[in-house]
């Protein structure tokens, strides 16, 4: 075994030849397959074919709602964070029970008011 050869019995040369046939079929066989992709979903607005603004305008309002969907998530998480911290510090003695229940009633009525305001918000936009 004078030549270079790897463990199995292959060349290095080899090898790279393989796997640079390998990519190159892997990146040229999926082809024919990009013409079967679906049409993309139209914005909740549905505007009439051809009217690009209008699309454009849909898109950016399904982008606004997604967006206050996210921060009503955000909010929610960070309560639910801030009422553990609350109730870990309550158990260690930190703090007393009425900061959980107070911190549990001002979250409940800061995430009532948030979907609120982003409810009156998606029906402006």
């Amino acid at each position: 075994m004078g030549t270079s050869n790897t463990k199995s019995g292959f060349s290095k040369k080899s090898v790279v030849i393989s796997k640079s046939l390998s990519a190159a079929v892997a990146v040229l066989l999926p082809l024919p397959l990009w013409a079967a992709l679906p049409t993309p979903v139209a914005p909740s607005t549905a505007p009439p074919a051809g009217d690009w603004i209008g699309l454009i305008q849909g898109y950016i309002k399904d982008g606004g709602l997604v967006l206050g969907l996210a921060i009503a998530v955000l909010g929610f998480l960070w309560i639910a964070y801030l009422g553990f911290a609350k109730f870990n510090e309550a158990r260690q003695g930190k703090a007393e029970w009425a900061e959980v229940g107070v911190l549990g009633i001002v979250g409940a009525i800061v995430l009532i008011f948030a979907s609120y305001l982003l409810t009156e918000a998606a029906g402006v936009i």
